[in-house]
C-alpha cells in the first residue's frame, strides 16, 4: 500500500449547473486527509476553461483551467440535479476523454456518470448512477451495464457512484484504498457518517420510480405489485405486457436497468419493510405474505437490498421508536 504521504493530485471537474453537494462532500473528504490525516492529496477544482463557475443551487466556485502535470492520479466528474443540464456539456466530455489516459482513477459522483459516458470511458462496464436516472442511462448508453441497486460500483479503474451523498462513499473507499483503513475511518469519524456504506449495499429506491416510459413495461411493473403474493414469473408478466417473454426481459431491462427476476424481489422487499419495522408479525408470516414463499429467501433479499437480514431491521426500528 502507497504511504499516505505521497502526493496525489485529485481533480474534479465541474461545469455550468453542476450540483454543490456531488462536489463539496468527496471534496471535503479528501482536504481532511491531507489537513488532519497526514495524506498529501493536491485537490484542484477545474472547468474547461477555468474561472467562475455557476452551480445549480446559484453558487458560484472559482475554478482552474486543466493544468499539466507529469501524473493525475485520480479525475472525479461530478454531476448535475438531472442529466439534462448535461447533455449539452460536449466541451466538458471531450476534457474528460483528454484527461481520462493521464490519471490512474477516473471516477463519477450521481449523474456525472453520464458525463463518464459520453466520454466513452464506461462501454462494455459495469456502473451505477442516482437511482431516479439509472433506467435513462441504461437507455442511452445500450453498452453500458447499469446497475441502479448499488452504492457505488468499480470495475478496473473506474469508479461510479450512487446519488449525492454517494460520493462521499466513494471518497472514503478511495482513501481507504490509498492510506488504510485506520485513515478512513478517522475521516468518517470527522464528517460524522458511517465508516462508508458497503458498496454493494442498496440505494433505497422505489422501483416504480424508476420511469419506465408510460406502457408496457409500466403497466407489467403496477401488476407485479398489485399481484406479490403470484409467481410472477416473466412469461407472465411478459403476458400483461403483451409481448415474447425474451422482448419483455430485454426491454425490461434496458428501461429500468433491472431484470424482472431483480424488479420483483425488491417490490417485494419494500412492501416488507414496513411489516419487518411497524408490526410485530411472525417474519416468516411476512415472507409469506409478500410472496418471498420462506423466510431464507426475504433474508438473502434484504441483505442485498437493505444492508441488513429482517431480523436486524427490527431491532433497528424498535430501537429508534424507543429513543
Amino acid at each position: 500500500m502507497p504511504s499516505p504521504g505521497v502526493s496525489r493530485a485529485i481533480w474534479f471537474v465541474v461545469f455550468p449547473g453542476f450540483e454543490l453537494l456531488d462536489l463539496g462532500g468527496p471534496l471535503c473528504a479528501f482536504n481532511l486527509a491531507t489537513d488532519f490525516h497526514g495524506a498529501a492529496y493536491d485537490v484542484r477544482i477545474i472547468s474547461t476553461s477555468g474561472g467562475l463557475v455557476c452551480g445549480a443551487s446559484g453558487v458560484t466556485i472559482d475554478s482552474l483551467a486543466p493544468p499539466s502535470p507529469n501524473h493525475l492520479d485520480t479525475l472525479v466528474v461530478v454531476g448535475a440535479p438531472s442529466p439534462e443540464i448535461l447533455y449539452s456539456q460536449t466541451e466538458t466530455a471531450d476534457l474528460i476523454r483528454e484527461l481520462a489516459p493521464r490519471a490512474r482513477r477516473k471516477a463519477s459522483v450521481c449523474t456525472g456518470a453520464f458525463l463518464l459516458a459520453a466520454a466513452g470511458l464506461l462501454d462494455g462496464r459495469r456502473a451505477t448512477t442516482h437511482w431516479r436516472c439509472a433506467g435513462e442511462l441504461q437507455r442511452r448508453h445500450p453498452s453500458i451495464k447499469v446497475d441502479a441497486d448499488r452504492i457505488f460500483v468499480r470495475e478496473d479503474d473506474v469508479w461510479t457512484s450512487a446519488g449525492i451523498t454517494a460520493g462521499i462513499d466513494l471518497a472514503l473507499a478511495m482513501i481507504e484504498e490509498d492510506c488504510g483503513i485506520e485513515i478512513s475511518k478517522a475521516i468518517a469519524r470527522d464528517l460524522v457518517v458511517y465508516h462508508r456504506r458497503s458498496g454493494g449495499q442498496s440505494q433505497f429506491s422505489t422501483l416504480l420510480e424508476l420511469e419506465p416510459r408510460p406502457g408496457r413495461i409500466r403497466d407489467a411493473l403496477a401488476y407485479a405489485r398489485a399481484h406479490l403474493k403470484d409467481r410472477l414469473s416473466v412469461e407472465q408478466l411478459a403476458d400483461v405486457a403483451r409481448i415474447s417473454p425474451r422482448q419483455f426481459a430485454r426491454q425490461f431491462t434496458a428501461e429500468t436497468g433491472e431484470t424482472p427476476a431483480r424488479a420483483v424481489e425488491r417490490l417485494r422487499c419494500e412492501a416488507a419493510l414496513p411489516l419487518i419495522e411497524g408490526t410485530t408479525e411472525p417474519l416468516d408470516q411476512i415472507a409469506l405474505h409478500v410472496g418471498f414463499g420462506d423466510m431464507e429467501r426475504m433474508r438473502r433479499v434484504c441483505l442485498r437490498i437493505y444492508g441488513h437480514p429482517p431480523q436486524a431491521l427490527r431491532r433497528r426500528s424498535r430501537g429508534e421508536a424507543e429513543r
